[in-house]
């Protein structure tokens, strides 16, 4: 009978560790495919363990944001205007519109004092040089000043601007440590779907504003410019994106995961959502670079307004794929090589211009003044070959 018993507990006790093997193991196939966990009631589950895939992506894109955001927004810095406007009463003449009364006039047409926060920059110097976009600060008789994320002022003491890019850097006096700056990345590196992040001053209202998103495309060309300033300029190789960048965003950095500027956000498009501009960072590189040996901006200058005509448009009109001339400056490097308003652009220096890879400032931006280019351009069915010798930007 005792053999009996003892027989009877250790089959049970088998029996039970039985039953937990297989449903330990049932739980865990059942949470791998679809997502059930039957044993949580029993056994608690580590923290660490407990993460789906998703999950741990989720958590882990944020902290890539979250780090970044805190690395680069002691570096960026909102743009403040102050100019003298002429204000109007709008109630002038209202009350008395026949002057039947003699009441005095209320501060009509009186010159006023007017700051604005209009535009965003970043740090990239500790003695205090800023990069923002040129049409942020295109108006020359007025004062700017610069905003840090710890609320602290400092007054723009000169202002350099770029005459062939969208681009401008500001001066300011630095403290005795310093200013925190941002690193510059590497914008040859990117790729479509890559996540960024832009911060700036939506609106000029709400400093270091954060939006996050990816590279849309890469290489496109936009016509730019200013809410504020109603300026437009022509941008080639600009940098897509659908992280949000509106009014008051221009000038502020487009950021990569780890924090790196990879761009300058310069405009946004008109009429639709979700659909930004950024100027390549290796621009600014080489600005910075040429500021910094000569203390002045000095590019290599062309001469002529163009636009891409591709390859579908020019088998259509029986022309050929480049860069059609619609403009010759006067005097410039283009009219005297004998370049003509009609003509289209198909090599420089054997490097052919495609629709896809529009690239004729950037080949330009990387000459130096003084270089001759060969220039081979469509005319009257033919291609002719011009040299060009390239001359400083006016």
């Amino acid at each position: 009978m005792k053999k009996n018993s003892k027989s009877k507990k250790i089959l049970t006790v088998l029996a039970l560790a039985l039953v937990i093997a297989v449903s330990s193991l049932g739980g865990a196939i059942s949470d791998r495919l679809f997502g059930y966990r039957l044993l949580d009631r029993y056994f608690k589950r580590q923290n660490t363990g407990g993460e789906s895939v998703v999950e741990r992506k989720i958590v882990s894109e944020e902290s890539v944001v979250i780090d970044a955001v805190e690395k680069a927004s002691p570096s960026v810095v909102t743009i403040g205007i102050s100019k003298t406007q002429t204000l109007v009463d709008p109630f002038e003449d209202f009350f008395d519109p026949f002057g039947f009364f003699n009441y005095p006039r209320r501060n009509q047409r009186q010159p006023k004092e007017v700051e604005q926060n209009i535009a965003t920059g970043f740090i990239v110097s500790k003695e205090g040089l800023i990069v923002t976009n040129k049409h942020v600060v295109s108006e020359t008789e007025a004062k700017y000043k610069v905003l840090l994320n710890d609320k602290k002022e400092y007054e723009v003491k000169k202002i350099y601007r770029d005459p062939t890019n969208d681009l401008a850097i500001l001066k300011v006096d630095s403290p005795a440590e310093g200013f925190p700056t941002l690193e510059l990345g590497d914008s040859e590196k990117l790729k479509v779907g890559q996540l960024v992040i832009a911060i700036g001053t939506p609106l000029g209202e709400f400093p270091n504003s954060v939006t996050r998103g990816i590279i849309s495309g890469l290489g496109r060309g936009i016509s730019a410019g200013s809410v504020f300033e109603g300026f437009v300029e022509q941008l080639d190789n600009v940098i897509q994106t659908d992280a949000a960048i509106n009014p008051g965003n221009s000038g502020g950095p487009l950021l990569n995961s780890a924090g790196q500027v990879i761009g300058v956000n310069v405009a946004m498009a008109s009429g639709a959502q979700n659909i930004g501009f950024a100027i390549p960072i290796n621009v600014v590189k080489e600005m910075i670079e040429n500021f910094n040996k000569t203390g002045q901006f000095s590019r290599p200058f062309l001469g002529i307004r163009y636009r891409m005509i591709s390859q579908k448009e020019a088998v259509s009109k029986n022309w050929v794929e480049g860069a059609g001339v619609v403009e010759v400056i006067e005097d410039s490097p283009a009219e005297k090589a004998g370049i003509e308003v009609g003509d289209i652009i198909t090599k420089i220096d054997n490097r052919k211009l495609t629709e896809k890879d529009a690239e004729l400032a950037k080949i330009i931006s990387s000459k130096k003044v003084g270089d001759r280019l060969s220039i081979v351009v469509w005319r009257d069915e033919e291609e002719k070959t011009l040299t060009v010798t390239l001359e400083e930007s006016r």
